[in-house]
């Protein structure tokens, strides 16, 4: 097929608007599956935007994360990121250090972590329930969860993740953010973490992260400085995506007051349910690390010059209606979908299977045990941290109605 010359413009990001930056960017896209685009820095790259071209990108191994972030090339928001971690790596590199922490996350190892999560949810939902009405639904549940539950697997003291915390809203800030903010967080990061294996190394523990040191000490499978890396990685990755989840899927589930009435009335949707909000839900409207064609590559009828970036879309491709029937239409008892909320191929997101995990469990609780669940102020109030890659709540007020059944699980 042809593609017009002229490249689009790229406006700078906007204000989070809940369900409007995909209509947005697939009006930027104007019906094609890839697209010549122009940032507001004069940077050119390709946006793609459709489902099998998305994923062709992300499988394709012609398609470079390294080279992409490589040293000498002008990075912004989170390739500044993925330049210093696993994510910046292309296989062999990528592969051998996934490996060392694959086996955590198989779906037999996150299934036995079930009743730890549940429990996990039971207790701070039964002491959000005591605090005054509207209470903060984002700082006591949908952060404090993913938090302890990834805190608890790797061996991180979970008193030190207020200050974690404030180092990832500047890591995960957009590509506006000055980028030496950015490192200086990073290298902020990584310093802790030089700390806590040197604790751990003194003092062992059945975690993640003293069998990762023992990778390092005994079997020379890593270096020091991807040992911190992967810590870093892995907690970062861990608590943030899911927590900003947990507050955008419930905004989505208030909107939709028909569908929240059928997963209240049917508990069993609840894992279909989470499959649809990871589909439909768009955690942010920024653009994602590129990856640079290491050849000249056609992608579905559109040829990409070697050496050009090309940025996938995921929000776009989990909406095209070559895939996904009415794919505008949010519908928690759709089938079950491979959508593309999680990458594929060799960066397929390492955490899927506990993300999912904890979204069921929190869906599961929340709706057992907070009846009448609801925003404790309108939607327009709600404030978002400025400059973030992901759409990030500084607080969701909810208010509940009746106190819990005696005997509740």
């Amino acid at each position: 097929m042809s593609v017009d010359d002229r490249p689009i413009k790229v406006p700078p990001p906007a204000p989070p608007e809940l369900h409007r930056s995909v209509p947005q960017l697939k009006a930027l896209l104007g019906g094609r599956p890839a697209a010549r685009a122009e940032l507001p820095d004069g940077s050119a790259l390709w946006l793609v935007g459709g489902f099998d071209a998305v994923r062709q990108v992300v499988v394709d191994q012609r398609f470079s994360r390294a080279l992409a972030v490589a040293p000498g090339r002008s990075l912004q928001g989170t390739e500044v990121v993925a330049s210093a971690s696993i994510n910046g790596l292309d296989p062999p590199e990528h592969t051998r250090l996934r490996r060392l922490v694959a086996s955590a996350f198989t779906p037999r190892r996150v299934e036995a972590l079930r009743p730890r999560v549940a429990s996990i949810v039971a207790e701070l939902i039964a002491t959000l329930r005591r605090q005054p009405q509207p209470a903060d639904l984002m700082a006591g549940f949908a952060l404090p969860l993913p938090v302890q539950v990834i805190c608890e697997l790797l061996g991180v003291p979970t008193a030190d993740m207020t200050q974690f915390h404030a180092w990832s809203d500047v890591v995960l800030g957009d590509w506006q953010q000055d980028t030496d903010q950015i490192m200086t967080a990073l290298l902020e990061m990584y310093s802790y973490f030089a700390g806590l294996i040197e604790m751990k190394r003194a003092q062992p523990a059945d975690d993640l992260m003293t069998a990762l040191i023992g990778a390092r000490d005994d079997d020379d499978r890593l270096s020091e400085e991807e040992l911190t890396m992967l810590g870093c990685a892995l907690l970062l990755g861990g608590h943030e995506t899911t927590a900003n989840h947990i507050c955008m899927s419930l905004l989505t589930l208030l909107s939709h007051p028909g569908e929240l009435a059928k997963l209240i009335a049917e508990p069993a949707l609840i894992p279909a349910a989470v499959e649809e909000l990871l589909r439909y839900v768009t955690l942010g409207g920024g653009l994602t690390p590129g990856r640079l064609a290491t050849e000249d590559v056609e992608l579905c009828g559109v040829t990409i010059p070697a050496g050009d970036v090309v940025v996938p879309l995921y929000a776009t491709a989990n909406r095209d209606s070559s895939v996904f029937g009415d794919p505008d239409q949010f519908d928690v008892s759709r089938a079950p979908s491979s959508h593309l909320t999680f990458g594929a191929g060799p960066h397929h997101c390492l955490g899927a299977n506990l993300a999912r995990l904890e979204l069921q469990e929190a869906f599961r609780g929340l709706l057992k045990r907070m009846p009448g669940l609801r925003l404790g102020g309108p939607a327009a109030r709600l404030r978002f941290k400025p400059g973030m890659t992901l759409y990030s709540l500084r607080e969701l007020p909810v208010c509940w109605d009746q106190p819990e059944r005696a005997g509740a699980d």
